[in-house]
């Protein structure tokens, strides 16, 4: 072994170069090796690992900043995301899982003195027939400005968010019960005015339902409390403020029974008709019959349809409830004309038509059906619609109107007087009657100007080439009246109260005129 490779072998040069490699092996990259002034072979081999140690250092320190900028893109996409999912994107407003989140939260930090959180819920009023009747366009420019009325209304520290479709809640921090009610009265008043929307003025309120939080109570149940006092302001009249009281809850679940019990009604055989007549008033013979609807209830009785019907609307079971009624109706009429004892009538069947009905493009075909079923001209059905769903309706159902009158089957609006009641509308409707609302006819005799009210209401119905039919006749002088002034047509109790099949059917057996003695 030569002198220098014993002295190589014996460098502790070469003892620090192993402890610097293993050390950067290791992950510490700011490793350096002391260069000694030899500046031979194994110092060249120290500063080849220095300048290697700074390269992987300096790609290191790159690498972990574009790691860091990557991650912060992704923790900002993360928020965005978050942010949008918490958002409605029309409105800008919170959305439905924002406001259950918030009002969880505000529930767990519990009571502060003698104020508490409270939930106001909102459904607009009109909204579906802005919708319907304007377009998506004009409709969601309508939720826009609400969204803003309903914001400016409120305190800087309430949340308002938009739960979905026309529907609005306002989440308060901290509030009283008489806090709570002059806010939501401040969102009636702004919400109520009106609002111009692309050349048209148009004006939508809202119902609104007042739940105060109890401690403890849990976000849903809140929620579906504040939501019953909102159906309770809406059956009120609308444009309202109720707070939840414990026996709306009660009422809730009474209905909720109802709904489920309506069902099998209406499968079942529980439904029946009741027919009142419509008489001429000159010869005092029927003309015609109109069908309503009776819930004969396994325990309750005779349920009227004040009661189930807007319930079978708001479930969705009106056009199946409505398909029976026709059915029924129909076929009654058939079996009269059928049978020698009362075939001696010729008369009409008048049935009441939902606004949801006329959305159904099935319907015209479900009246032909029952028509041709029971062998009927179709000029014997008259299908009375409110004058509002008429109105209101949209190019749907003012097909589905000119269809049923190209299939010949009478059309006629019914409570004339208590919405529009224009000329230029009566004008436009594609209808042949008019059935005018009793309140027109119950002030005769005590309001000395009625009688020329009345007298010139008949002028106009008959200026736009349409029958009239008279509601609410309780007394001979009321019908003498009538025809006086050249009404030919009136329904009423003076001539019958709504009967069953079988007590009507007896009448027409052994009576030609009505009142029936």
């Amino acid at each position: 072994m030569s002198d220098s490779e014993m002295y190589s072998a014996n460098d502790p040069r070469l003892g620090l170069l192993l402890e610097g490699i293993v050390r950067l092996a290791a992950g510490d990259l700011n490793t350096r090796i002391q260069v000694s002034d030899a500046r031979d072979e194994i110092d060249a081999v120290i500063m080849g690992t220095n300048l290697l140690a700074e390269d992987l250092q300096i790609v290191y320190e790159e690498l972990e900043q574009r790691v860091q900028a990557r991650t912060k893109q992704l923790n900002e996409a993360h928020l965005a995301m978050q942010r949008m999912a918490m958002t409605d994107p029309l409105t800008g407003l919170n959305n439905r899982s924002a406001f259950a989140a918030a009002l969880s939260k505000a529930q767990a930090n519990g009571v502060q003195g003698n104020k508490r959180p409270a939930i106001l819920l909102l459904d607009m009023d009109g909204f579906k027939a802005i919708n319907d009747s304007l377009g998506h366009t004009i409709g969601d420019k309508v939720l826009e400005t609400v969204a803003n009325r309903i914001s400016g209304a409120v305190r800087e520290q309430d949340m308002v968010a938009r739960m979905g479709g026309d529907e609005f809640a306002v989440l308060l921090s901290e509030v009283t019960p008489a806090e709570a009610s002059a806010i939501g009265s401040r969102i009636l008043a702004a919400v109520v005015g009106v609002m111009e929307i692309e050349g048209q003025h148009l004006r939508c309120g809202v119902s609104m339902g007042l739940r105060m939080a109890d401690p403890g109570q849990r976000a849903e149940e809140l929620m579906m409390e504040a939501d019953i006092a909102m159906y309770e302001s809406k059956a009120d009249g609308r444009g309202k403020l109720k707070v939840f009281a414990s026996d709306m809850l009660l009422a809730r679940q009474m209905r909720n029974q109802l709904v489920g019990e309506l069902k099998e009604a209406i499968t079942g055989s529980q439904l029946v008709l009741y027919y009142q007549p419509i008489i001429r008033l000159d010869t005092r013979e029927i003309e015609g019959v109109e069908a309503l609807v009776r819930w004969n209830h396994p325990t309750r009785g005779i349920i009227m349809p004040d009661e189930f019907i807007p319930i079978a609307e708001e479930t969705g079971m009106i056009s199946d409830l409505g398909g029976w009624v026709l059915r029924t109706a129909v076929e009654q009429l058939k079996q009269w004309r059928s049978d020698p004892l009362t075939a001696g009538h010729n008369f009409s069947m008048r049935i009441n038509v939902s606004a949801a009905d006329l959305q159904r493009l099935e319907f015209i075909e479900d009246v032909r059906e029952a028509l041709v079923s029971a062998d009927l001209d179709p000029s014997l059905l008259v299908l009375e619609l409110t004058e509002s769903a008429v109105i209101q309706g949209n190019d749907l159902d003012r097909y589905t109107l000119n269809s049923l009158r190209r299939l010949g089957v009478g059309l006629e609006i019914d409570d004339f007087g208590t919405g529009y009641s224009s000329i230029s509308y009566l004008r436009q409707l594609p209808v042949d009657t008019v059935k005018v609302d009793r309140t027109l006819l119950s002030a005769l005799g005590s309001d000395p100007s009625q009688p020329a009210l009345l007298a010139a209401v008949l002028q106009l119905i008959r200026a736009c080439g349409l029958a009239a039919v008279w509601e609410g006749v309780e007394t001979a002088e009321q019908a003498d009246y009538l025809l006086s002034i050249g009404c030919t047509s009136g329904q009423g109790y003076y001539f019958s109260r709504p009967l069953p099949e079988a007590q009507l059917t007896e009448q027409l057996k052994h009576h030609k005129t009505w009142p029936v003695s």
